[in-house]
């Protein structure tokens, strides 16, 4: 039981579903499936420390030398082995054929107006990503994806239009992070896992990735200053509770019953919303953080007062907060955001009903910054050359 001052203490009683749903665990049996090609090689941003001592053990140096290495990567951001100019020549030779330290490239990269840098990244067996830097007043903001493709279907996102492909590999998502900070030219101060894919069905991958940014020993980003989000997989979400990190998380709600949200986000057709504010409250309980709920508004579909006032009752005296995101026009889906004015009137109502709520604009939309559009591109582009 937690207790938080200005919010009740929550010592939660078993969920029991009044209908006999079968909740089997969807996001463990996505983690299953394949992450990146196998190979001998290390990949030196997906190790922790212990992992990157053992293999300068392996090579004949002493322990100490995996921080000297962590060092000139992350802190002084070098390149190659090469740099690392207090490590013994003969060892950082023989480290570069055993170690690699980047498997992405950067294939795009564009700007928009507002600073936002929006990065396509190909992996090594072909595969593209997408990261975004996001500049605030005092703080760089990276959103990182944490599969190829997402399988989660939501009708107002572009990831899922090119099928999901497989899970991404430790290393290759704290690897965004250090190719954002290099193309921003400055450290990142925050992370956000709201790219492409669902960061709950590749599980252990995204929770090893968030311990090595997190460590002072790498990035040292505060747990605090990152944001896993996730559509909502109760299991998962009541597992990452149990990792004892400080980390926020933003639930994709996105609607204000099982009846809209189920033809939005397909996922909660095996869920439902009262199962997923369930294990919102179990993650409150057990680390303290207040929840994020997420909601992109879509003019005609999951906007207006009534649908507020619907949200209102539902969240009353919840431990959380509504981000309302007016929906990024995607050409491929055809949904628009509504007025200013209807954000407002949305806003307004939840306000009202003492519901704390803030709005996102979106960002970086002349350059496609919502999750896969740049991908996306890059596919139909690759699809017509095939075809010509």
């Amino acid at each position: 039981m937690v207790t938080v001052p200005g919010f009740a203490a929550y010592d939660l009683p078993p969920f029991r579903p009044r209908l006999p749903v079968n909740f089997a665990p969807l996001a463990a049996t996505m983690e299953c499936m394949d992450a990146a090609p196998k190979t001998k090689r290390l990949h030196l941003p997906g190790l922790y420390l212990r992992e990157i001592e053992d293999a300068c053990v392996e090579l004949g140096q002493p322990a100490y030398r995996a921080k000297q290495m962590a060092d000139w990567f992350y802190g002084k951001g070098v390149q190659t082995f090469d740099e690392m100019r207090n490590l013994p020549a003969d060892f950082r030779s023989r480290a570069a054929q055993k170690i690699d330290l980047y498997r992405a490239t950067v294939e795009q990269q564009l700007t928009a107006a507002d600073g936002t840098m929006k990065l396509l990244l190909s992996l090594n067996d072909g595969a593209q990503i997408e990261t975004v830097a996001i500049p605030e007043a005092e703080r760089l903001t990276c959103c990182v994806s944490s599969q190829v493709g997402c399988a989660m279907a939501c009708a107002f996102c572009a990831s899922g239009r090119c099928g999901f492909e497989r899970n991404l590999a430790p290393g290759e998502i704290v690897e965004q992070v250090l190719h954002a900070g290099r193309a921003a030219g400055s450290r990142i101060t925050h992370i956000v896992v709201m790219g492409v894919g669902e960061p709950l069905a590749n599980f252990r991958a995204m929770v090893k990735a968030i311990r090595v940014v997190n460590a002072d020993w790498a990035l040292g980003i505060a747990a605090r200053r990152i944001t896993v989000s996730s559509v909502g997989f109760p299991e998962a979400i009541e597992r990452l509770a149990a990792e004892g990190l400080q980390i926020n998380l933003a639930i994709s709600l996105h609607a204000p019953n099982d009846r809209i949200r189920n033809q939005i986000v397909p996922a909660n057709r095996k869920v439902g919303i009262d199962r997923l504010l369930h294990a919102g409250r179990h993650y409150f309980a057990r680390t303290g953080r207040e929840i994020t709920f997420e909601y992109v508004l879509i003019a005609g579909i999951n906007d207006g007062a009534a649908a507020a006032e619907e949200l209102a009752r539902k969240l009353k005296d919840y431990p959380c907060t509504v981000n309302v995101i007016p929906c990024n026009p995607v050409h491929e889906l055809g949904m628009q955001p509504p007025t200013d004015q209807g954000v407002q009137e949305f806003i307004g109502v939840l306000h009202h009903r003492g519901i704390k709520a803030t709005v996102r604009r979106p960002r970086g939309v002349e350059i496609a910054a919502a999750c896969g559009q740049l991908r996306a591109a890059s596919v139909r582009r690759a699809g017509t050359e095939t075809k010509g």
